[in-house]
């Protein structure tokens, strides 16, 4: 598969629908934290309780962090198909790939901030950001 290059212009256009992908990813995340917790307590009640009552509510806890796990990689799989790269959820992290002045970069951005105005090297990750030079921009 080829690798889509995006111009500043034509990444931050995307943003709106990858923050929404973002946020969704969030809260999935947050849900299933908190039910892993709640299977966690259900798990031992159920060993100090001999397990019975508890069986179906242990399954339906499972069931639903089955859906959250399907929904998280759809979502994971909604950003990469619009080209961008998720680096890191709780940051809402993510690069799209570009060239800026015939080199290979990646258009870094992440959740909170306005538009796209920072890139860094293929290999230099967010600690390497450097701001768009003004004509590309």
């Amino acid at each position: 598969m080829n690798r889509r290059y995006f111009t500043p212009r034509e990444a931050n256009e995307l943003l709106p629908f990858v923050i929404e992908d973002i946020r969704r990813l969030q809260e999935a995340k947050q849900a299933f934290v908190t039910k892993s917790v709640e299977l966690r307590e259900l798990r031992i009640q159920a060993r100090a309780s001999g397990g019975e009552p508890l069986d179906d509510k242990i399954f339906q806890v499972e069931t639903e962090m089955e859906f959250l796990q399907l929904e998280a990689k759809t979502l994971v799989d909604s950003i990469k198909l619009k080209g961008a790269e998720l680096k890191d959820i709780d940051m809402g992290l993510v690069d799209f790939p570009a060239t800026i002045d015939g080199e290979e970069v990646l258009l870094c951005w992440k959740m909170g901030e306005e538009r796209i105005t920072f890139y860094h090297g293929m290999d230099d990750g967010y600690r390497g950001r450097k701001p768009i030079p003004e004509g590309d921009v």
